[in-house]
């Protein structure tokens, strides 16, 4: 068996996430206290009783989730049962790379999670400043979306920056590109064309402020060169091959597409046929159904579904 952990991105916030971990598992209670006093506020709170509101902002979910999901794989590290479950590689969907390369051993928990925060408030003042949206196109493949995108932008920045899965790709742009490609995509042959509840046009040039700002975050962070564990960079899925190469990908992947698929495509091929997403709802779950629809992904995002891995063994 060849192991891989997966670990969701920004958008798998949900309030009441770790709740029912924490109480279970005093491992996880412990993460949720750390964050707390790394971040000098209660994050558990937003992430055991909302308000929504406050959970979903870009500040707020990204060390929410990081949080979240380090706490999970805690116990799957921590419990007898499951403590002989090693991963050969670790992947994570954009801000979720971070918790991959922590899983990965690249950074502590400590700064990965004043990683995600100062990324999530990086983005956000780049957001506030240059007024983006993001669009998920459903049903068409690249080269469609292409020939739509140019359409709708009318001189505008509009392009194809998330590359979930088959069938599914999220465009980034202006506002009122966005506004345009939604009107325009069923002309198109789209499923669905669907405005996602984000504050700016992540993964484009409009970002680039906040490129800047968090390339020299991860310039002064302690990054041990890559190891045993493989994590491959969402802006072009080759594995990192040093310390230089982790800060290199994470801040271009403020600014670059993220090819969600094609990491998976070549995880498959390399052979990994055991998935672990370790994580707050059942994204990536359910986006490995689509680029292929054989393999297997255990979730584990509850302390229900951790029992019944458990009980599984």
């Amino acid at each position: 068996m060849t192991t891989a952990f997966l670990f969701p991105g920004q958008g798998a916030q949900v309030v009441g996430m770790g709740a029912d971990v924490a109480s279970a598992y005093p491992v996880a209670a412990d993460m949720f206290e750390k964050a707390n006093r790394i971040l000098g506020f209660d994050l558990r709170t937003v992430c055991f009783e909302g308000p929504a509101e406050t959970l979903n902002t870009t500040t707020m979910s990204q060390p929410a989730i990081f949080t979240t999901s380090a706490a999970l794989l805690e116990v799957l590290r921590t419990e007898p049962a499951t403590s002989g479950i090693v991963p050969r590689i670790t992947a994570g969907l954009s801000m979720g790379e971070y918790t991959a390369l922590y899983a990965a051993g690249r950074v502590s928990f400590e700064d990965g999670l004043q990683l995600v925060y100062k990324r999530g408030q990086a983005m956000q003042a780049a957001a506030d400043a240059t007024h983006g949206a993001m669009v998920s196109i459903m049903g068409l493949e690249e080269d469609k979306v292409r020939l739509l995108c140019d359409e709708a932008a009318q001189g505008d920045l509009l392009e194809p920056v998330n590359f979930n899965c088959p069938g599914q790709i999220v465009v980034s742009g202006t506002i009122g590109a966005c506004e345009r490609v939604v009107e325009l995509a069923p002309r198109h042959g789209a499923l669905k064309a669907i405005r996602l509840e984000v504050a700016g046009a992540f993964h484009t040039a409009m970002m680039a402020d906040a490129a800047d700002a968090l390339r020299r975050a991860l310039s002064a962070c302690r990054i041990a060169e890559p190891g045993e564990v493989k994590t491959p960079a969402n802006i072009n899925a080759d594995y990192y091959d040093s310390a230089a190469s982790i800060v290199e990908g994470l801040a271009k992947q403020l600014t670059s597409p993220i090819l969600w698929a094609r990491c998976m495509q070549r995880l498959l091929a390399e052979g990994v046929d055991q998935f672990y997403e370790i994580g707050p709802n059942r994204v990536l779950t359910g986006l490995m159904k689509r680029i292929d629809r054989k393999t297997k992904v255990v979730n584990l995002s509850t302390a229900d579904s951790i029992q019944a891995l458990i009980n599984d063994m």
